[in-house]
Parts: structure tokens; sequence; C-alpha cells
């Protein structure tokens, strides 16, 4: 799977899983360029055609996006232009040089009332301005066809970045009440799983939309309450709420069920990732 040394670039490369993937693609020997906003702003087309056109990488890593849920509610404009005509820069620039593309996308494309896990091929619903935005984002990427792969995921956590885990692990230390909702359900991912997992999608050339998330399907309230027990101390301070029960409410409506099925990956004959609770377990040990 390690395939040749690729030239690489990472947008987004300072976010939480643009570091992982940054280091991931390092570890496999490929040439990287990673750019951020400092560098390169991907919502200005003549920025993303410079710079692709420069550099000419083989490989696009988009992990670039304004994922502020509630802020994107109250700016549809900026939402949709960072989450989706940025990726129509993108994508344009890279059909231009012939570059691959590896975009990042979301389970909030979902409306979350399905009873099942959500598949590769159950149409999307968002309910949200980010989950239009990123669908936005989807369907610009696959305008290029065989050339892009669009990664949805889901409840990302990573040593490097602002997530869940770190919310609860300062929650924890300050000894501050904790509440969650039980009916709000997915998979949480680690970006130290994911990263290696877009590389080999690289490699195998693998098109089209594929879901790549850990395994081990939880509500919120049930994962907080294990990133609790690996640190120590008593789940049972971690308060059960509905998300009706929320004060204050959240502007932007989340999926009920976020389950993301790995089908592709699976009928690809690969070995899915790891059960959340590992990849957790790894990164508050080097925390």
């Amino acid at each position: 799977m390690s395939g040749s040394p690729m030239r690489v670039l990472v947008t987004g490369a300072k976010g939480q899983l643009g570091h992982d993937v940054m280091a991931s693609l390092g570890a496999a020997g490929d040439e990287l360029l990673g750019t951020d906003l400092d560098e390169l702003d991907i919502t200005r087309r003549d920025q993303v055609h410079d710079v692709l056109v420069a550099w000419r990488p083989d490989v696009v890593v988009n992990c670039a996006a304004w994922t502020a849920v509630d802020a994107c509610e109250g700016d549809s404009e900026r939402a949709h232009l960072a989450n989706g005509f940025a990726v129509r820069w993108v994508a344009e620039a890279c059909d231009a040089i012939g570059a691959r593309l590896v975009h990042i996308s979301t389970d909030y494309v979902f409306d979350g009332t399905k009873s099942s896990p959500y598949g590769e091929s159950d149409e999307p619903n968002p309910q949200s301005v980010y989950g239009a935005s990123k669908l936005m984002g989807e369907r610009e990427a696959l305008a290029i066809g065989d050339a892009a792969t669009v990664v949805r995921t889901s409840w990302v956590c990573g040593a490097h970045g602002s997530n869940m885990v770190r919310t609860v692990q300062r929650l924890v230390a300050e000894n501050i009440p904790m509440s969650f909702v039980t009916d709000q359900v997915g998979h949480p991912t680690f970006t130290a799983d994911l990263a290696p997992a877009l590389r080999r999608l690289v490699v195998e050339r693998v098109s089209g939309l594929v879901h790549v998330t850990n395994q081990g399907a939880v509500s919120w309230y049930e994962f907080v309450r294990e990133v609790v027990r690996q640190l120590g101390a008593d789940p049972d301070r971690v308060k059960p709420i509905s998300t009706a029960e929320l004060n204050p409410p959240r502007p932007a409506a989340r999926p009920a069920n976020s389950v993301l099925d790995n089908a592709v990956w699976r009928d690809l004959g690969w070995s899915l990732t790891r059960d959340f609770r590992e990849p957790l377990a790894d990164m508050l040990a080097g925390s």
C-alpha cells in the first residue's frame, strides 16, 4: 500500500486533520507542500490556480473548510464561499494540471432521520447551512470525474486541534459539571487513523464518494462517558440530556443519526478502521 512517493499539496495543513495528513504523507516519503490560510486562501480563485500551476502536485488533499457549524448558520454566503465555491476553484485547478483531488466532507450532508447507518448511495438532505455548503463542495469536487475522491467522515478528533476530547479533558481537570445529549448518534473518528486512510485511497486510485470513520456507534453522552472513563475519572459525572433540553439551543440543526456505513471501503475488501476507543486511548496517552 505504500506506493511510489507522490508530490502532494495539503490545504488546511495547520488544522487537526491537516497536521496528521502531513505527518502521514511525510512518513510515507511523499514530497509535501502544506498550505493554510496565510499561504493560500482557497476562496481566491486566482491564488488557487497560481499555486497549483506553479507547484504542479500529483495530488491535492483539501482539508480546508469553515467548520464552525453554528456560525455558518448566521452567514450562509461565507459558508458557501469557503465550503462550496472554494472547492470549485481547487477542482478546476486540479483538472487543469491533471492532479487528483481528495476532498473532505461530513455526515452533516444527511438529515439524520434514517434508522440505520448512511451509505454512500443514500440521498443527502442537509438541515443546516453548514451541511448545505459542504454538499455543494462535494458536488464541485465530483464534477471533475474519476480524478476526485470525496471522503465523508464524522465527529473528528485529533491531538493537534480543538475537539470534544480536548474539551472533556478541560472540563474534568476543572471539575466542571457535564451534560451531553443522548439523541445524537455517530462514529467518533480520529485523525491518526483517518489520515493514512486518505493516502490509501489515493494510492489505490479510488474515486467517488467514500465514507471513512472509526467504528463504534455511540451518542455524544456515551462518547463523553468513555473519554471520562479513560481519563480515570467517574463517568457518572456526565449527565444525559436531550437535544431539546440544550440551553441555550444551538442555532444549527444536528442530524440525530450521523452513523456512516463504510460500505465502499468494506466492499473493496479492506479491513475497517479501529473501534474509536483504541485511537482515543492513544491520543490520551500522548497528551
